[in-house]
């Protein structure tokens, strides 16, 4: 995809993705808003980033810039488990660095979800039948 042909999307996703806010980048987009109330703009903002265009440009800003700078999710783990180890290795060992370190990897790997499956099985009866038999 290239630049949007709305000069003020394309703007909006340019800001959104440098600034990673929504009503900053609504507001650079549309320099009217600036007069709004900050309840408007964010409405607003936020309307605008469930557009599939918009979020499609601003998935793909992101994709360029992790390539731009050789960020894999490889390289991010690696960088994590570097930084476990010297938190760990530490002559006063920082294990609340070193457990952030695994959890931010869980993360990145999808690891981090809770799926909670219950099921139930519930029997109602009625208690002034069973009284009555």
């Amino acid at each position: 995809m290239a630049s949007l042909k709305n000069s003020k999307h394309e703007k909006f996703c340019q800001v959104w993705h440098e600034t990673n806010n929504k009503s900053e980048a609504y507001r650079q987009s549309h320099p009217t808003a600036s007069k709004w109330k900050d309840a408007t703009v964010n409405n607003r903002a936020s309307e605008l980033s469930k557009q599939d265009e918009i979020l499609g440009r601003f998935s793909e800003l992101q994709e360029l810039a992790l390539k731009s700078h050789g960020i894999t999710i490889e390289s991010l783990l690696k960088e994590l488990d570097e930084a476990r180890g010297i938190a760990l290795s530490a002559e006063t060992p920082q294990t609340s660095s070193a457990v952030s370190a695994t959890m931010n990897k869980a993360k990145l790997v999808g690891l981090d979800k809770h799926d909670a499956n219950v099921k139930v099985d519930v029997t109602v009866r009625n208690t002034l039948d069973d009284f009555y038999s």
